[in-house]
Formats: C-alpha cells, structure tokens, sequence
C-alpha cells in the first residue's frame, strides 16, 4: 500500500477480532480502527460503505444455510453503499461440494439483481489494504466534488466508472479511460492483458491484477 498521510477510519465488528485482517488494518500507516459491535456487515468504512467479508469457504456455507441472501438484502436497503468482499481463492472449497453453477448463480444475484459490488482479495492481509483504498479513494473522489448522498452515484456512466475504481490500481481517472476505451464494464471485463494495456496509465502488473480478479473462477 502506497504512503497516504489521509487519516482512514474504518469500524470493525467486535465478531471480526479472531480474523487477521484488523491485524492487517493496524499495521497500515494511517488507519484508526474502532472495535465495536455492527448491526450490518463486518466493517464500516467512514460514514459511506458497510463491507461484509466473507471467504469463499463462508460464502459457500452462507449459501447452503440461507444466511447470505438475509445478510444481502440488509446490506442492499442499507443507507450506505454495500460492498461484499470474497477472500480466498478456489482451493479453499474444493470439499464443500457446492457446484460452481449455485456459487455464480448467487454472485449473479448479489451483483446485478441487489446491486451489491463483489470485490476479491487473496488473503486477510489484501482485504485490510482494499478496505483502505476505497476510504482514501472515497475521500479523493468527495474533495474532487462526486460525492452523493449516502455515496450512491447516479447516472449510468456514474455508476459504471464507481465499479471499475473496485478493481486494483484503477482510480478515477484510469476507470474514465477504460470505459472511454471500452465502452462498458462488460468489454473491460473481457478485455485480454495486452488490450488493457493499450489504456493510458494501465501498465502490465495492474492488467494482470485485474484480469486476476476478474477472471478466476470459483470451482469445486
């Protein structure tokens, strides 16, 4: 993570304090942590964004026990932006024995049917560093003028530009250049490494990060 001298606040849950990524947020230069008790998600970035965290160990149970699409719903009614995180990789559900057409099914429902963005981190260390970025992220974006209330932008272009800056590396400015190139989430989604660095600013490592994220499959 880059130096920032912007103070970022981020609330943990008290259920959280077993996981490493508080752990993760205390070592970050610049970030104060308050532990307390959330009645929706994991954590609260400011005043803007819940977070629920989930591996991709969780997300498979939450969906065989009912709880993620009740933990959805309340994140998406929510006055603040809902953002899910899934941490992990595909190894991590290789035994639960869920097939990979019920874990697209409920992302597909969490993502375009409730609005929610789904992010992805490898590890607690690289959730606590996303959750980071988008509190300094957010602030730069209020100085530059785009705030909106409760952080819901509106406009197609708007919302569009809002999700491709939870990609890693894109900010505001690389985001208007990769819809401006593209046209659409889609086409940046589908764009291959070499085509993502024909845009101003998107060099080979953060392609290869976005394609990592974009790309890996969730397999049992």
């Amino acid at each position: 993570m880059q130096k920032n001298n912007d103070l970022a606040h981020i609330i943990a849950d008290d259920r959280e304090c077993k996981s490493d990524v508080i752990k993760s947020l205390l070592e970050i230069e610049n970030v104060e942590v308050d532990i307390r008790r959330l009645s929706i998600g994991d954590y609260q970035i400011g005043n803007r964004v819940i977070v629920e965290r989930k591996t991709l160990y969780d997300f498979a149970i939450s969906i065989i026990d009912g709880r993620l699409f009740k933990q959805m719903l309340c994140l998406a009614n929510s006055n603040s932006k809902g953002v899910l995180i899934l941490e992990g990789t595909t190894g991590d559900v290789v035994d639960i024995g869920m097939t990979r057409e019920a874990m697209q099914g409920a992302l597909i429902t969490v993502s375009m049917i409730l609005g929610i963005p789904v992010l992805r981190s490898k590890d607690p260390s690289e959730t606590a560093k996303l959750m980071v970025y988008i509190a300094r992220q957010i602030e730069s974006m209020a100085r530059g003028g785009l705030q909106r209330q409760g952080y819901r932008p509106k406009g197609l272009r708007n919302r569009q530009l809002f999700i491709l800056q939870g990609l890693p590396g894109v900010g505001p400015e690389r985001a208007g250049r990769l819809l401006d190139r593209f046209g659409s989430i889609e086409a940046v989604i589908s764009a291959g490494i070499n085509e993502l660095q024909t845009v101003d600013g998107i060099g080979k490592n953060i392609a290869e990060k976005i394609k990592w994220v974009v790309s890996e499959q969730v397999r049992c």
